[in-house]
């Protein structure tokens, strides 16, 4: 496992961007998936990125495909999420999450997770 923190999270206006970091203490970051999800009061929680093993290869929720940008530097342990065009239905907790080796199929298998950093988009 990994312990991982989260930063970059605030209010912003509708239209605006936020880049949220997640860095992580432990070893052999370059082995692990990692994701960022996002949950609101009531719901479940939304995988909204995907970075790979592999480098540059990366998946996206509908919902945030072309607006959002998921990359990480290996050599910082870092794992980034750029947010642009932000809408108000994007405002959640967010939350970094790591898995070492494999793709889990559902958020519970992820081994490691941050604390969560709250996003408010206002209209």
């Amino acid at each position: 496992q990994v312990q991982l923190v989260e930063s970059g999270g605030g209010l912003v206006q509708a239209g605006g961007s936020l880049r949220l970091s997640c860095t992580a203490s432990g070893r052999a970051f370059s082995r692990y998936v990692l994701a960022w999800f996002r949950q609101g009061p009531g719901k479940e929680r939304e995988c909204v990125a995907v970075s790979y093993l592999n480098p540059g290869s990366t998946a996206y929720a509908d919902s945030v495909k072309g607006r959002f940008t998921i990359s990480r530097d290996n050599a910082k342990s870092a794992v980034y999420l750029q947010m642009n065009s932000l809408k108000p239905e994007d405002t959640d907790v967010y939350y970094c999450a790591a898995n070492r080796d494999y793709l889990p199929r559902r958020a519970s298998e992820y081994d490691s997770w941050g604390q969560g950093t709250q996003v408010t988009v206002s209209s």
